[in-house]
């Protein structure tokens, strides 16, 4: 772990320049607002370890797989979200010495993510070569109010010395991507404009043909006045820049303030770019930055206030669940039905930005409890319109008649991964799919959702697990070869456990899906069964042998679910005797890791937590005890599902241990990984622990209920949920549970399995049956 950033309620805070963990910071203290998103990179100059970042969501390259041998079935590119031009830049010399930070001596230097209103700030002294000091204060960020702006103001004040300060804002769209298979460069400059005081830039991807126009207008103040200037106009093919030399006296503060405009045309006529950039830029430098600072924070305030979680006598915790709820809040927006959630946002490269099924399994009941239905919807709304090519790719791997698997990774909905393990085998992810549409009705109970999409896409995964499975001559049951669960340090493994459990489920709910549609719009049915040439008696007589005829792997001598064939053949070891061994992943080479029982991020467990509600306590418990003592939790969607279940087994202190790695993965560098990007899939998994692991929220056939406990370290915690049209705000103290009814309409739930009812705005108190002191 690296612990060195301050802890505080409402802020990340760096104290003191920390250049070995540059790029750490650069990805906690990013920033975004669902359309785009900025790593925390310097304005200035900084030649030292770093990597520029700035994102459009939706803006990809396919970059050609590299793979040793080809292979039928393997995609030909991995799609990723590109480094886009970067808009932040201001060079900057003082008197002919260029201002690179990572050549300075840098003092009293503190970096700032307040997130509370959702910008980065920067103050810090700099000593250059010459032995000029000049202190710098930077505030930016990336408009939730307006999502195509972004805005800096940045001084300098000269604190012993006055001379010439030449600034030069500029927008620079000859970047590379790290991670480019090829070293290729992904854009290509199509036109620039440079105006005193304006500078535009369009440029275009190579292949996906996106066209993207980033502009920047700036003005520069001395004593809160504008400094009238004539700028050196900057002109090259991939590069934009205004140039002004202004003069700099002892202790006066020279301020530049930068308004950005990013516009793509997915949203805006390809001719008209330019000039719409232009008019948004301009529009932004007449309002000006504070009145733009304040629309975004104004909206920020009510972010927080649907969505915030609060925690009284625990600083740590506190700042890690509004660290990962801010992340959450400014990667994903909803506002449009054609994007979603990459596992790195945008804080890096990694991943590509592409779409896994994280988003199904983990982000999707942050969004259902904390924004309106039309953002989760608009999720679900994502993958049917990728129904199409989820077809074409089970088609490519031999499968037919309308089978659909979707991908692990896609931008479009092709699947772009091409490790063979992954790609072909880990194709649970279909059920989470699945899984996502019947949780959505579950808990918002739009039945119009399942008769409009949902059925369709039912079907179609259906027909693939009923095309997966084969019958065994000598088990005489139906099973399931050759896949890798969710635990990917076992590839190829037969009869998974989790795989097989969702699989006949997925094939169970379509059956459901069918007659309830039946029931309620037999005309729709009877249309989409013709349009998608569903021979429904033949074939849910197939689903109805395989549900009723499925191996499923399990241990009697342990009362265990086995994770696969074979499992315990393995050398049994528990984590705990890892040691220095820890990762293992950079540590054991991969054979090794294949060969060993140790388990990636929760497998079987992963099962129980979907389907809590066909286990008892006891299942659950051996089942938790086994396999968490041989979980390495070295994916960072595994500790969240840990916390919700050993929260359900009273397992307070676990829950708490592991309630910590997750919320605080990124800050504390848990995994030895944040420089590559934040893992915001996972933040998602933060929200559930606290509020269905110790929250102890369940939406279930009999409705929203509660079971909440609370670990000792906290006086008290709070958190609101929206549910059917009511917002509810729940706080939680060693001594009661108070449940407040902010809406007009009356809400039927439960709490520690007793009814309860409140009216519109009325406010319940119950006794904490589960207090820890």
């Amino acid at each position: 772990m690296k612990q060195y950033l301050k802890q505080d309620d409402w802020c990340i805070i760096e104290e003191g320049f920390h250049q070995q963990h540059n790029q750490i910071s650069e990805s906690i203290f990013s920033i975004g607002n669902g359309r785009m998103g900025q790593r925390a990179n310097f304005e200035e100059q900084y030649s030292g370890e770093t990597l520029q970042g700035s994102y459009i969501a939706g803006v990809y390259y396919p970059d050609k797989t590299r793979v040793g041998w080809w292979k039928n079935g393997y995609p030909e590119y991995f799609a990723k979200v590109l480094n886009a031009p970067n808009w932040i830049g201001i060079d900057i010399t003082i008197d002919g010495e260029v201002f690179d930070l990572a050549k300075c001596e840098v003092d009293d230097f503190v970096r700032t993510l307040n997130m509370k209103e959702g910008y980065l700030e920067r103050s810090f002294e700099a000593k250059l070569v010459s032995g000029k000091i000049i202190k710098v204060k930077a505030r930016r960020f990336c408009s939730m109010d307006n999502d195509e702006i972004g805005a800096i103001r940045y001084s300098i004040t000269p604190l012993n010395f006055k001379g010439t300060l030449t600034l030069t804002p500029y927008v620079d769209g000859d970047i590379v991507n790290q991670d480019s298979n090829y070293d290729e460069k992904f854009w290509v400059g199509l036109d620039g404009l440079v105006d005193n005081d304006e500078a535009y830039l369009l440029t275009e991807t190579r292949k996906t043909a996106f066209k993207v126009c980033t502009g920047m207008q700036f003005r520069v103040l001395r004593n809160g006045e504008v400094v009238e200037s004539t700028a050196q106009q900057i002109k090259q093919e991939k590069y934009v820049a205004c140039s002004v030399d202004i003069e700099g006296a002892d202790g006066e503060e020279i301020i530049i303030e930068k308004y950005a405009g990013i516009l793509t045309s997915q949203n805006h006529p390809e001719g008209t770019l330019m000039e719409r950039c232009r008019e948004k830029v301009q529009a932004a430098c007449q309002q000006g930055f504070a009145a733009l600072l304040a629309a975004h924070t104004a909206f920020w305030a009510s972010k927080w206030a649907e969505s915030d979680i609060v925690i009284e006598g625990d600083v740590a915790a506190q700042q890690g669940i509004r660290f990962n709820i801010f992340h959450l809040n400014q990667t994903y927006t909803g506002e449009d039905e054609r994007l979603n959630i990459g596992p790195k946002g945008f804080t890096g490269e990694k991943y590509g930005g592409s779409t896994y099924w994280d988003t199904e399994a983990y982000c999707l009941p942050f969004f259902l409890a904390t924004a309106e239905e039309r953002v989760a919807r608009n999720l679900l709304i994502y993958r049917y319109k990728h129904l199409q090519k989820a077809i074409e790719n089970a088609e490519k791997l031999g499968f037919k008649d309308g089978a659909a698997l979707y991908p692990m990774v896609t931008m479009n909905g092709e699947e772009c991964h091409n490790e063979w393990e992954i790609t072909f085998e880990e194709i649970h992810r279909n059920g989470a799919i699945a899984y996502a549409i019947y949780d959505y009705i579950r808990y918002t109970g739009d039945q119009d959702y399942l008769i409009k999409y949902g059925l369709e896409v039912l079907l179609g995964i259906a027909r693939f697990w009923a095309q997966r499975f084969h019958f065994s001559e000598r088990r005489g049951l139906y099973v399931m070869h050759g896949v890798t669960g969710p635990n990917e340090y076992e590839n190829n493994v037969n009869n998974n456990w989790y795989t097989n459990t969702i699989a006949v489920w997925c094939l169970q709910y379509a059956l459901e899906a069918i007659e309830h549609v039946r029931g309620k719009a037999p005309e729709q049915l009877e249309a989409l069964a013709e349009r998608v040439k569903f021979y429904e008696l033949t074939e849910t007589k197939e689903w109805k042998k395989i549900i009723d005829n499925t191996y499923f792997p399990y241990d009697e001598e342990l009362g265990i679910f086995l994770q696969q064939d074979g499992y315990m053949d393995k050398e049994q070891r528990l984590a705990s005797e890892l040691g220095d061994e820890y990762p293992i992943w950079q540590n054991w080479s991969w054979d090794r890791i294949l060969r060993s029982c140790f388990i990636k991020q929760a497998d079987v467990l992963q099962g129980i937590y979907f389907f809590e509600e066909r286990h008892d306590e006891a299942t659950i418990r051996r089942n938790f005890e086994f396999y968490e003592k041989r979980t390495v939790h070295e994916s960072s969607l595994s500790p969240c599902v840990h916390v919700v279940l050993a929260a359900r087994l009273k397992m307070l202190e676990k829950a708490y241990t592991l309630y910590l790695r997750t919320a605080r993965l990124d800050l504390d560098d848990y995994n030895n990984d944040t420089e590559d990007g934040l893992h915001i899939t996972s933040m998602a998994g933060t929200w559930m622990a606290v509020v269905k692991g110790f929250g102890g929220m369940r939406v279930t056939e009999d409705g929203l209920q509660f079971d909440p406990l609370i670990p000792k370290e906290w006086a008290a915690f709070a958190f609101k949920i929206r549910y059917r049209g009511s917002i509810l705000q729940i706080r939680i103290n060693q001594q009661q549970v108070s449940i407040h009814n902010e809406s007009d309409q009356a809400v039927e739930l439960k709490v520690y399995d007793q009814a309860q009812h409140i009216a519109g705005g009325a406010q319940i108190i119950v006794e904490n049956q589960r207090s820890t002191v």
